[in-house]
């Protein structure tokens, strides 16, 4: 496993990548709007992807602001095989919040798990 990306949701899209890029000195790797969920993801970091860990900002286009509380959204692995690591993690005593399957408006292969305190972890099945 590797860690692959933190997400985090924003309130202005455009605000936020002009914060990471712009004070942070990041570079906006990716970014794809989802119209059908109503929803825009953009990925930044110091490097490509395949190198490194990053951030995924979330905009939701209805939601303006997010209290501190309920803006971490999860940390991502990525795995091999979603289906078989969260099959592994069951039979380790954890907790699979969210099947293996393809995500909601798209195809990637993904889980969720929750740790002890609920927090979210994604498994993103390599492609």
């Amino acid at each position: 496993m590797r860690l692959l990306h933190t997400m985090i949701r924003v309130g202005n899209l455009d605000k936020s990548l002009a914060f990471y890029t712009e004070v942070l000195g990041m570079q906006l790797l990716r970014k794809h709007d989802y119209p059908d969920g109503r929803f825009t993801l953009a990925f930044v970091g110091y490097g490509p992807e395949s190198e490194g860990a990053v951030i995924e900002l979330t905009h939701n286009w209805d939601t303006t602001a997010y209290d501190l509380g309920n803006g971490y959204g999860h940390i991502a692995l990525e795995v091999d095989d979603a289906y078989a690591a969260c099959a592994e993690i069951k039979a380790r005593g954890g907790k699979v919040v969210r099947e293996a399957g393809p995500m909601k408006h798209g195809t990637t292969v993904i889980a969720f798990v929750e740790d002890p305190d609920g927090y979210k972890i994604e498994l993103i099945q390599k492609k």
